[in-house]
């Protein structure tokens, strides 16, 4: 059946794709799931038990949770009757709660557990537009989600033929949900996105694999995020079984558990991935370090789509046999994609998954465009390492001038809700998205992005420095977790590192270095100078102007906790200068009149 609407793939789900193990979460320690009709039933009681409570289309729902199968019947739900999902990160502060509720107008706010339950109720009793909380877990003293599902059980017959007149007026034109960019600098902006918004977006990255019906995945990414969300849709439209992690802590357990076929994530994590390949070959000896290293360093020469030599495909099949099985059977042992985005991956690591029979599928876009843009396409044929693949059918992009990325297509929003003046900063009088990101065609097909527009900065010389490129680059060490390149208007550029603290224990132990905190190991001179040597290295490969200078490592990790990254793992890079200012006065100060 065609879907036009993202309620639709319920329909497609149970007469396609029927299977007892639709969407799956865990409770207790153990897995429990819905099956396509169970899925399928909640979906119409929520839809259902929304009406008994006086809410209509246009009106507004937020949720904020980890992710759980619950999270989609209260979307399906939420989609039939045109009401408008505001999904929330969980993780954020008060302040932006506070924001987001008010800006939103939700009247009701669905929370995940106790603990968010203890955060935003106090809040939402604050807010004028918030009529009730619910809680997706059992919380004392809370209203509970099943209640609406037990309203709308109750109520089904007389509400029954209601929700199906009203999911008649349910529009692809119709907004489907505000997601607010958790940003990078000032105040989060709500993109509006429309039910053809988002159908139109996962309908045409589905077509990148041939995976379905016999094959199951694990979500762990934000839900809330659309990344995440718009695979989540993808998975479900092809007829996969779909398992939910709330807790990052159980993926590597979830995957051995579940063992899926395919997984969505985000390059620090599969950076994390090899870094406990190399971790676990260290552990090795004689012989065996020795092969399991020449097996890390065979799998340089993977592209995709390569036809190999005879030697070297020899190599790779005894390489495989001796190491990459057990990688694979490390990941569950049915991997055979994993899609990678939000940041830019390390090549090397791309080669790594793939040499191993784990195809890496990166790929672009934002939140503004629902979000792909670009993705690696195995399906075509149409993968480069490198880069984030080909253009997604139905899109168009151009290079402007200055070198941004700019695009048209279904999946462009609607605009930023109550906010015409940004989206007229955004959406051009032609109609171009203008993405911020700096990028160019290889071979005039494969989009690979170089920075962001925004964050290019100029020495004092005149000399332009993009500084994601160069951070990237950097993060490329395995003792280097999070980098800032600095040096606007100054002479060189530097660097503000904070290390990969647990590498950088090992290192240490292994050169009987002794600390008691990392503050300590950070002043220590000669793990400042191993820091200072990978810095070097990778200075080989960059222009005389970008290469840094100076360096000064934080005793602190960087998390969105902390501040310093955003939700999405993205730099808060006005947030790192003021609160590393002294270091950076430090850097600069010397030589100066």
């Amino acid at each position: 059946m065609v879907v036009t609407r993202t309620f639709d793939i319920l329909e497609r789900y149970l007469e396609e794709f029927p299977r007892e193990d639709a969407i799956g979460g865990k409770k207790d320690g153990k897995w429990y799931t819905y099956s396509t009709a169970e899925y399928n039933e909640k979906s119409h009681q929520f839809a259902m038990g929304l009406i008994a409570l006086g809410l209509k289309k246009g009106d507004k729902i937020a949720t904020v949770t980890t992710n759980r199968p619950e999270w989609n019947i209260a979307d399906m739900g939420m989609a039939m009757l045109g009401v408008i999902h505001v999904p929330v990160y969980p993780t954020i502060g008060e302040d932006e709660y506070k924001y987001i509720l008010e800006h939103s107008e939700a009247q009701i706010v669905i929370v995940g557990d106790k603990k968010l339950f203890e955060k935003i109720n106090p809040l939402a009793n604050r807010i004028a537009a918030v009529d009730k909380v619910f809680t997706f877990e059992e919380v004392e003293g809370a209203k509970n989600y099943q209640e609406i599902l037990e309203l709308g059980k109750a109520r089904k017959d007389k509400l029954s033929d209601s929700l199906q007149e009203i999911k008649k007026t349910v529009l692809p034109d119709d907004l489907a949900t505000l997601i607010y960019t958790s940003g990078t600098t000032g105040v989060p902006k709500g993109v509006m996105l429309t039910q053809n918004n988002l159908v139109s977006n996962f309908v045409a990255h589905s077509k990148m694999h041939h995976l379905g019906k016999d094959h199951r995945v694990i979500s762990f990414l934000p839900l809330c995020h659309v990344y995440e969300r718009s695979v989540n849709y993808h998975f479900q439209y092809k007829g996969m079984g779909v398992y939910y992690v709330g807790n990052l802590s159980q993926i590597i357990s979830a995957l051995k558990e579940i063992k899926p076929h395919m997984f969505n994530s985000v390059p620090r994590l599969l950076e994390k991935v090899y870094d406990g390949f190399v971790s676990k070959g260290k552990e090795l000896t004689g012989i065996k370090k020795a092969i399991y290293f020449w097996a890390l360093r065979l799998a340089k020469h993977f592209e995709f789509n390569k036809k190999y030599d005879p030697w070297l495909t020899l190599k790779i099949k005894l390489a495989d046999k001796l190491v990459y099985s057990k990688w694979r059977e490390a990941l569950g042992g049915n991997i055979v994609y994993v899609v990678s985005g939000g940041a830019a991956l390390q090549p090397r690591i791309a080669r790594v998954l793939g040499m191993a029979g784990m195809q890496n599928l990166e790929g672009y876009g934002l939140t503004e465009t629902s979000p792909v843009i670009a993705v690696n396409n195995p399906a075509l044929g149409e993968m480069k390492v490198g880069t984030v693949g080909p253009i997604l059918e139905g899109y168009e992009v151009k290079i402007a001038e200055d070198g941004e990325i700019l695009c048209k297509g279904p999946g462009v929003m609607k605009g930023y809700y109550k906010a015409p003046e940004l989206t007229a900063e955004v959406i051009d009088e032609a109609g171009w998205f203008h993405t911020g990101d700096i990028g160019i065609l290889d071979e005039g097909k494969y989009l690979k992005i170089t920075d962001r527009k925004k964050e290019i900065f100029k020495l004092s010389g005149g000399k332009y420095i993009a500084p994601q490129m160069i951070e990237n680059k950097l993060k490329a060490s395995n003792l280097i977790e999070q980098v800032m390149v600095i040096g606007a208007n100054e002479k060189f550029a530097s660097a503000l590192i904070s290390p990969n603290f647990p590498l950088l224990h090992e290192w240490c132990s292994d050169n009987k270095i002794l600390f008691e905190n990392n503050k300590e190991l950070i002043q220590n001179p000669e793990v400042i100078d191993k820091i200072q040597k990978e810095v070097q290295q990778i200075n080989k490969q960059l222009g005389s102007h970008e290469q840094i200078s100076r360096i000064r490592l934080v005793c602190e990790e960087w998390t969105p906790a902390s501040g310093e990254l955003s939700p999405t793992l993205k730099l808060r890079r006005n947030m790192v200068a003021v609160k590393y200012q002294h270091l950076i006065e430090e850097i600069y100060s010397v030589g100066r009149s």
